[in-house]
């Protein structure tokens, strides 16, 4: 397992690079050019200032999140082939300073979702929350004013930019299918494929957050029965999921650890974190330690390693915790906790595999005398 870290950019996250490189284990960023719209070509000027400003830390750049895809590709219209183009490009810059996944989502409009950006927990710290009586009731141009209120930082999926057309973007998605959304990405992969693997690039998927239809929009990368079907549209090593527990976690129906081990070579990237899930269905992010929530992340990392997991894997949101000043759910403390809690489990089952490994060493080595 490699571990990497979340970084929003210089002048766009209240964490440092130099705080990211003290938290034990960490080699690289996981990074992006959020002031590039969706769509454009990546100027490789900018790309390269990403890659001095880690480099200068110790810090490899080897993971993107993410190379936003345009709407006019998940409608399927026929600009699509235009953005299409541009995003080879992308991949093409990318690879040639070392890049080696992408992780990417085909959520319309939304790229996730929350009611409350900072809710409190018994504790007093504060997390993400969804309160899903709230989508019912809320006209989604008002959750757009409400989740971008006082923000000094860009959020990821919410740029005010992009969805100032979004009456526009409801209308077209009116008569979208899910089988449509699935054709369209079937579209881009078989055109994207072929580029990722000419540069030894991952394309690493990631689940709908919350994986269940929102507004009346076509959702399609919810459970394990379409994760499989995502990997056969194109069976390709770089063709890969963004494993994220918390995304799919947050459905009681969906067993992550189980799809870990179903997907264990196709998962470059792993997001792993830990939500809390109510009766109702509502739930909050908690800490990483699997008592403090729904999911049992001891048993997720635990199928990782059974697995030989090599790839990146990052500590996914955080609470808010010690008065920190930070963006939502991306704080420094409860996720470089978060990192602890996961290597702990690690170096634990590596220890137990090396001491087992060992005994039947010693135990070969007597029945050969």
């Amino acid at each position: 397992m490699r571990m990497v870290f979340r970084w929003f950019g210089d002048g766009n996250d209240h964490v440092a690079l130099k705080e990211v490189k003290q938290i034990p284990g960490v080699e690289g960023i996981v990074w992006s050019l959020h002031d590039v719209p969706a769509g454009e070509e990546w100027p490789i000027e900018k790309i390269h200032a990403v890659k001095e400003q880690a480099e200068e830390h110790g810090l490899h750049i080897e993971v993107v999140e993410s190379v936003n895809i345009h709407e006019d590709i998940k409608l399927g219209l026929p600009t699509r082939d235009h953005y299409i183009e541009a995003y080879k490009k992308t991949i093409e810059k990318l690879a040639s300073v070392g890049v080696k996944v992408i992780c990417y989502n085909f959520m319309p409009i939304f790229d996730w979702l929350r009611t409350d950006l900072a809710k409190e927990l018994e504790d007093g710290s504060t997390a993400l929350f969804y309160e899903g009586s709230k989508i019912h009731d809320i006209d989604p141009m008002d959750l757009v004013k409400k989740i971008n209120e006082n923000s000094e930082l860009t959020m990821p999926g919410w740029e005010p930019e992009r969805l100032a057309d979004l009456t526009k973007l409801f209308a077209a998605y009116k008569d979208v299918t899910e089988e449509d959304l699935m054709s369209n990405l079937h579209y881009f992969l078989e055109n994207i494929i072929p580029v990722a693997e000419q540069h030894d690039i991952k394309m690493a998927i990631h689940p709908d957050d919350p994986p269940w239809s929102i507004f009346g929009l076509p959702r399609i990368v919810r459970n394990k029965e379409n994760l499989q079907r995502i990997l056969n549209l194109v069976d390709s090593p770089s063709n890969g999921l963004t494993l994220c527990s918390g995304s799919l976690g947050s459905n009681p129906d969906n067993d992550v650890a189980d799809m870990v081990r179903e997907f264990a070579d196709r998962i470059p990237f792993a997001h792993i974190r830990n939500v809390r899930i109510y009766e109702n269905g509502d739930f909050i992010e908690t800490s990483h330690r699997t008592q403090d929530g729904s999911l049992d992340i001891t048993d997720i990392v635990t199928a990782y390693h059974e697995n030989g997991f090599t790839g990146y894997a990052r500590p996914d949101h955080g609470r808010h915790i010690w008065d920190e000043k930070c963006r939502p759910g991306y704080g420094l403390y409860d996720r470089a906790l978060g990192i602890m809690y996961i290597w702990g489990i690690w170096d634990a089952l590596s220890r137990e595999q090396n001491q087992s490994q060992s005994k039947a060493g010693g135990l070969n080595d007597a029945s050969n005398q």
